[in-house]
């Protein structure tokens, strides 16, 4: 991570949750992470302040503390590089070439906000990588086309596509206390709402033109997971969750008060 804040502490939580499903211990998970603030690298007996909630992502290292971020993807050699820093273009030629040599296909998201904050563009990470990385941005990017003609698709990481699935299907389902487990679960159903053809442009997100659909489908998996966990407040539980949930959603389709309109017909307008 580039960043070490709230919004990287948040993300890397998640994180280590999805791991712990897939087998892996916490602590082997937390392992797996590591982080860069405005500081440097974030490990143990560094002379600036770890709070507590970092100090799960500090790691002892022998070696000689990095100086700046491209040293440290050299020495720890990611998969992934996630940038929250807000503070701009972090993710340098260098960087986005580091991560080209380490992996076939690298992952970089650049989720900072606005667009002047993100850690790199979409051009930049597809061209220095020859087209081969896994690119997310939390600013918009424009569609990127490569000098070999191919072309790429960038993937918006909006709250858009999460909160309004979770908020409907907590809801609905009377969810007193929403825990992170949920935000997890609406996070492997919003996975699924890719197509193989989205998958090859690029994408990593579902269009934001079907996020009536994305976020329909979200609150489905959230009412599956609070009702068979005990965490519904809502009775009877409905059996077609998703028919229950279609029908509860707001719709702009009213009947109209408008009288009926019959055309004249154009036989009547000529004089016999």
């Amino acid at each position: 991570f580039l960043g070490a804040g709230e919004a990287a502490l948040g993300i890397a939580n998640l994180i280590v949750m999805a791991m712990i499903e897939n087998g892996i211990s916490e602590q082997e998970a937390r392992q797996k992470i590591w982080m860069f603030d405005k500081y440097g690298l974030l490990v143990k007996g560094r002379k600036e302040d770890i709070d507590s909630n970092q100090e799960a992502f500090a790691h002892q290292i022998s070696d000689q503390t990095p100086k700046c971020f491209v040293e440290a993807v050299n020495m720890i050699r990611p998969s992934t590089i996630i940038g929250v820093a807000g503070a701009g273009r972090l993710f340098t030629a260098d960087v986005i070439k580091a991560m080209g040599s380490i992996n076939e296909q690298p992952i970089i998201f650049a989720l900072s906000n606005p667009t002047a904050k993100a850690e790199c563009t979409a051009e930049e990470a597809y061209t220095l990588t020859e087209g081969r990385c896994l690119f997310a941005s939390g600013s918009p990017f424009e569609m990127v086309t490569l000098s070999d003609g191919r072309t790429f698709r960038p993937g918006q990481g909006n709250n858009a596509y999460i909160f309004p699935g979770v908020a409907l299907g907590v809801i609905l389902s009377g969810v007193r206390h929403i825990s992170d487990q949920v935000f997890l679960e609406a996070a492997k159903a919003l996975t699924e709402q890719l197509t193989d053809e989205e998958l090859a442009q690029g994408r990593l997100y579902p269009p934001l033109s079907n996020i009536r659909e994305v976020s329909i489908s979200i609150a489905v998996k959230v009412m599956e997971f609070v009702y068979s966990h005990g965490m519904a407040f809502h009775y009877p539980e409905p059996v077609n969750k998703n028919e229950y949930v279609r029908s509860r959603i707001w719709r702009t389709d009213y009947d109209s008060f408008l009288p009926n309109m019959y055309s004249w017909p154009e036989s009547a307008s000529k004089p016999r």
